[in-house]
């Protein structure tokens, strides 16, 4: 089976920074969101009980978003031909054949070669078909070598084979220690210049040091020593084999542990009249439904996707709201008014807010509805909560904006990974998975477990790289970079470099999350995890929301609307 080379992602790998920065803390922003629904239903503020009056000479802002790329009839008209009967049976035609294959590969292929397939199939964006069977081959691997009577023999294998087997394992929740890359150090505790010479491994030792954890230094070691040859070997030609090129080329740009494995809503927007009736507001629905796509990946869960795209699109209306047009008493009253969940109260909105408050108000109920018929679960104060907690989070943005405040980086990041709305759309997405209705499970993501908020700080911080200029032109609150240099004098290059340093930090503990033993279905905790890759791959040349540049649409047509040839 030939390897699909298919990463489109890129991203420079940065160096590490120059100044001698503490390790990445903060304390947990659930501790300032943790509300029982008790709790929550008697803890809001007194709601004024009159209609505000909007000043005529209220100056409004404006993001000057551009118009979407995709026609909304365009979008309507397109079709495809493998949702028919002929090709569904083919498909499972070859699934069948595929799984007789790897049973046949566990007796007949050499363990490099298993190893190999595997990668295909994760590549290829397929192996969610093959799970059991991808299972039974890596713990035949893992327990031989690691356990087995093979396990002295991890020093003969070579670098390739080595840290193939490590990522794979590693992925898969395995605990393999970093000592298995000892071999190929020096007396020095250096990794040996000769390694140079085999890019291939090189390539994967590159891929493997992604998966490391907090104070794995052999794995930061080898991230650093693989990037400068294999940029050399790039830069020098060396490289003959011109798919090895590509796939270093693209591996350099953004490795494969950052990328996502494969990277009917248009109606319900445009039903929601959000973009004509707030024409100050993105209108971007085909590139917000681009996130579910690549972070919620099986066929099946087609309902989850549209769901979540419903949520980040309502999520986007009410960030331009909050960040651009709204006036902070107009902002403080959505809130209260959010918090009483009265639907009466929508009189007492200012008239362009009423819509917005209403989309919101029925998507709740339509979520809480569905989960109840499906699952007998009510959960609409799972629900509230999240709305409550992101809306808090954005109107602290908006308060420190027009205060002229520069926050801390530690105040600026606890309340960023709630503003980020990543907690909201995972509480959105717990329930209506498969299989996550566990009551643990549950109460954990009340309290916004580290595997929602980990990947929420990563959308933040690249979020905050990429779209920095173009939101502190029109006005924005100070983000990563302003908060950094406010904090400690640094320059525009070392905050940059810094923040590059907190995206690797936040890797090394999303990393660490355990997965075997975890309250969290395997389906959600993949989710999650592809939801900070997403953040990479929409924002790879900037802003993939608000600035319409031309690499996102061909990035979306590609994921969209071109079958892999």
């Amino acid at each position: 089976m030939q390897m699909a080379a298919i990463i489109t992602s890129m991203l420079v790998i940065p160096r590490k920074p120059t100044n001698n920065l503490s390790t990445f803390h903060r304390t947990l922003a659930s501790k300032r969101c943790r509300i029982s629904s008790k709790a929550a239903a008697n803890s809001f503020k007194p709601y004024s009980s009159h209609r505000i009056n909007v000043p005529c000479e209220v100056t409004r802002r404006s993001g000057d978003y551009k118009p979407p790329f995709w026609d909304f009839d365009y979008i309507q008209s397109l079709n495809s031909e493998y949702k028919e009967e002929r090709y569904l049976r083919r498909a499972s035609e070859l699934e069948v054949k595929v799984k007789m294959l790897m049973e046949e590969a566990i007796r007949s292929l050499e363990t490099v070669e298993q190893l190999e397939l595997i990668d295909n199939l994760q590549r290829l964006g397929i192996s969610r078909h093959f799970e059991d069977q991808i299972k039974n081959i890596l713990n035949a691997i893992y327990y031989n070598k690691y356990y087995g009577k093979n396990y002295g023999t991890l020093k003969e294998r070579n670098l390739y084979s080595t840290a193939l087997e490590f990522r794979l394992l590693r992925q898969h929740g395995f605990r393999v220690s970093q000592e298995v890359f000892d071999c190929f150090k020096n007396e020095d505790d250096e990794f040996k210049a000769s390694l140079g010479e085999d890019t291939k491994g090189l390539l994967q030792l590159y891929e493997s040091s992604f998966l490391l954890t907090e104070e794995e230094n052999t794995l930061d070691q080898a991230r650093e020593f693989t990037t400068i040859f294999l940029q050399k070997n790039l830069d020098q030609n060396f490289i003959i084999d011109e798919n090895l090129s590509l796939l270093v080329r693209h591996a350099l740009e953004l490795p494969l542990h950052w990328s996502v494995p494969i990277t009917n809503a248009r109606w319900w927007w445009k039903s929601t009249g959000l973009a004509v009736k707030l024409p100050f507001v993105k209108d971007r629905v085909v590139e917000t439904y681009v996130w579910p796509l690549g972070s919620i990946a099986p066929r099946e869960y087609g309902y989850q996707r549209i769901m979540t795209a419903k949520i980040t699109c309502l999520m986007s209306t009410l960030d331009d709201i909050f960040d651009i047009y709204g006036t902070l008493e107009e902002l403080q009253l959505f809130v209260d008014a959010l918090q009483r969940w009265d639907i009466e109260l929508i009189d007492q909105l200012p008239e362009y807010m009423q819509i917005c408050y209403f989309a919101v108000y029925n998507f709740i109920n339509e979520v809480a509805y569905d989960v109840l018929k499906e699952k007998g679960c009510i959960i609409i104060p799972y629900l509230r909560k999240s709305w409550i907690d992101y809306t808090r989070s954005i109107l602290q943005e908006a308060k420190w904006y027009h205060n002229g405040h520069t926050p801390s980086l530690d105040e600026y990041l606890n309340n960023a990974s709630i503003s980020s709305s990543g907690p909201a759309v995972s509480t959105h997405l717990f329930f209506v998975l498969r299989n996550s209705t566990q009551k643990k499970a549950a109460d954990d993501l009340y309290k916004y477990h580290n595997i929602v908020l980990w990947p929420s700080m990563l959308s933040r911080l690249v979020d905050d790289i990429k779209t920095c200029s173009e939101e502190m032109q029109r006005g924005d609150v100070p983000k990563t970079i302003q908060c950094y240099k406010n904090e400690t004098g640094a320059n525009d290059k070392e905050a940059q470099e810094y923040s590059m340093f907190l995206i690797r930090e936040t890797w090394k503990k999303l990393n660490g999350e355990p997965t075997v033993d975890s309250p969290f279905s395997q389906d959600f905790i993949r989710c999650s995890i592809n939801m900070g890759r997403m953040s990479h791959y929409v924002y790879l040349h900037g802003d993939g929301l608000g600035v319409l540049h031309p690499g996102i649409k061909d990035r979306t047509i590609d994921l969209l609307f071109k079958p892999i040839e």
